[in-house]
Formats: C-alpha cells, structure tokens, sequence
C-alpha cells in the first residue's frame, strides 16, 4: 500500500515562506507523477503543483513564480517550497500520488493515494 505523510505546515505572516514535505512509502516518487493540492473550508479541493514521473513541474497559475514543487530521491520525498505567501494560500494542503494516466494532472480524480494534509495558515 502507498502511504504519503505530509508536514511542514504552520502559521506565517502574509510575504513569509513555508516549506510543505510529503513522505512517501509504498511508491518511489522518482518514478511516480506526485501532486499538491489545497482545500479551503467551503471551498473545492483544487490543484495547487505537479511534478511528473519524468521531473517537468506543473503550477496553477495562482502560484506561479512563488512556489516550487522538487523531489528528494534519496528520501523519497516531494517537496513544495511555498515564497510570498499570500492569506488566500491558506489552507489544509495534501499530497497526491498520480495512478490514472487518462486524466490530467491537474485533476485531483486522478490520483489514487492521498495524504492527510498540513494545515497552512498565513495571517499578520
């Protein structure tokens, strides 16, 4: 079974930085399209970063040039480094691992193992 545990989410003030990790057992994420998504109480879960199995990187356009998702293969981690954060980032994040390839990345159906999420919270 694949098991994905997220952390490094908190409380920052709005322009400040987060760093959000996901740790994967079960999948190696080097061969492995891995996503984040984000959901806000009230709101739809909705696409946030992608990074596919052969390393190109997908952003929404909402955080482009201000977060950036990497892996760590040698941890078999993904990584999303989250700069000029913004109180509409907030949210609870979660990490996805990919198992359709029918379906865009950007679609969160098309993921089949999630993690439980870190919450995200940027306030003054």
């Amino acid at each position: 079974q694949v098991q994905l545990v997220e952390s490094g989410g908190g409380l920052v003030q709005p322009g400040g930085s987060l760093r959000l990790s996901c740790a994967a057992s079960g999948r190696t994420v080097s061969t492995t399209t891995m996503g984040w998504f984000r959901q806000a109480p009230g709101k739809e879960r909705e696409f946030v970063a992608a990074i596919h199995w052969s390393g190109t990187s997908y952003y929404a356009s909402s955080v482009k040039g201000r977060f950036t998702i990497s892996r760590d293969n040698a941890k078999n981690t993904v990584l999303l480094q989250m700069n000029s954060l913004k109180p509409e980032d907030t949210a609870v994040y979660y990490c996805a691992a990919k198992i359709s390839a029918d379906v865009p990345l950007v679609s969160a159906r098309g993921y089949g193992s999630w993690g439980e999420g870190t919450q995200v919270t940027v306030s003054s």
